[in-house]
């Protein structure tokens, strides 16, 4: 059986993991037959974002402990992550990727990004194992890999960012991917179109069926 590595990026769409994202993406990879296993750097969130009103709040939080809470505690840190004894990895989106894992949201292709991050995909990388990119992730990938083949759906800013990293952007629909066979990246737009949930699922099972196809 397939094992799968999820990394979280905290709990909520507006500062961590979109849990739609992440949630229909364990469902996908429990269905074709595989496992999972969940990570999240430890590691303060940038900030916290009240749901309800969207406001910034004033109180500190920890992307491993948020995290969590979408992993009903069963999540180990990032530094614990080791290629060899995965199959895949795979990041759902949720601005706490552009916000914790990377700093895209703030600086752009300038970006700093989490060592730690970097050092699971450049290792999976290494290995010639696959890697699952959804809404705003693949620009992390990117960001990390450069010469890469990704999509984030259709919007222009985005795209720019990331044939700016050295990227090349495929525009794409709700529930279609884009596999890059060179190098072993899928990625999906998701939210980063207007979307229903039904959609979403749509796009997270394509992704890990293809990923466990390269895998």
């Amino acid at each position: 059986m397939k094992k799968i590595a999820v990394v979280l990026a905290g709990s909520g769409v507006y500062d961590g993991a979109e849990i739609h994202e992440a949630t229909l993406t364990l469902l996908a990879i429990d269905r074709l037959g595989a496992q999972y296993q969940m990570f999240a750097p430890d590691i303060p969130q940038y900030h916290v974002v009240n749901h309800l009103t969207g406001e910034e709040m004033p109180e500190s939080r920890n992307v491993l402990v948020e995290a969590a809470r979408v992993a009903r505690g069963k999540i180990r840190p990032l530094s614990e992550y080791n290629a060899e004894f995965f199959d895949a990895l795979i990041f759902p989106g949720g601005f706490g990727v552009a916000k914790n894992l990377c700093s895209f949201a703030f600086d752009g292709p300038s970006m700093k990004i989490n060592e730690q991050v970097q050092y699971a995909v450049k290792e999976t990388h290494r290995l010639r194992k696959p890697i699952g990119a959804l809404c705003i992730a693949p620009v992390l990938i990117a960001g990390i890999l450069r010469n890469i083949e990704v999509t984030i759906g259709t919007d222009q800013g985005t795209a720019q960012a990331v044939e700016s990293l050295g990227g090349k952007h495929k525009k794409t629909g709700h529930g279609e991917v884009v596999v890059d066979i060179e190098n072993r990246i899928v990625s999906t737009p998701c939210y980063m179109l207007e979307a229903s949930i039904s959609q979403i699922a749509e796009g997270a099972e394509n992704t890990v069926r293809a990923i466990l196809e390269l895998a």
